[in-house]
């Protein structure tokens, strides 16, 4: 039977859904709060038979969450997550998404390419899109490859806000101002004059 906290965080209250496997507690699903879907009505969607419980094994794993979200650097762990709930395919992309470090962005496609399926861009945006453990697995991370942040599912301002309190910028047409991305080659600016890269 799944079980489920429920915190406020600065972004609203955010929903740890567990279970009990033996002596273990595994986290389910992490729930947002988003524009128009609290994390309550959220849960209620999702499990409605599940009951609202307390945990004292997730007590530091709730404190770090709203730690993160108040811009500390917290790095989760994925040992608690139940990973075996999503797809071979899924749970490569989190591992790959779990391994970019605060303060970096990739790209979907970027992330394709190191998983070595250079064409399963969209795959691994609608992997992500789909992501059970948002935070655990940090996806506002990934954006597009023309640096536009992309969906996220505590909504766009949301992402954007997650990747400003990790010291990423961006630019007045919103996309962020990156010159590199992680899992990809060190990108040098054109000279506006010649067109060719400046070395």
């Amino acid at each position: 039977m799944n079980r489920a906290i429920i915190k406020p965080t600065p972004f609203g209250p955010v929903g740890v859904v567990w279970s009990r496997v033996g002596n273990r507690i595994r986290v389910v699903r992490v729930l947002l709060s988003r524009p128009g879907l609290c994390a309550e009505a959220h849960l209620a969607a999702l499990y409605p038979s599940a009951r609202i419980q307390s945990c004292n094994d997730l007590r530091s794993l709730a404190k770090d969450i709203r730690a993160f979200l108040e811009g500390e650097p917290i790095d989760f762990s994925l040992d608690v997550a139940d990973l075996g709930s999503c797809s071979q395919f899924q749970q490569l992309v989190l591992r790959a998404e779990h391994g970019i470090p605060r303060g970096s962005v990739s790209t979907y496609q970027l992330i394709a390419a190191h998983l070595g399926k250079p064409r399963a861009a969209r795959a691994v945006g609608s992997a992500l899109a789909s992501n059970p453990f948002p935070l655990l697995v940090p996806c506002h991370r990934a954006v597009r490859s023309d640096g536009d942040p992309g969906g996220y599912q505590g909504g766009p301002e949301m992402k954007r806000a997650l990747l400003e309190l990790e010291g990423v910028r961006c630019d007045a047409a919103g996309r962020v101002a990156r010159p590199w991305f992680h899992y990809g080659e060190m990108r040098l600016p054109r000279d506006p004059d010649r067109g060719s890269v400046r070395r």
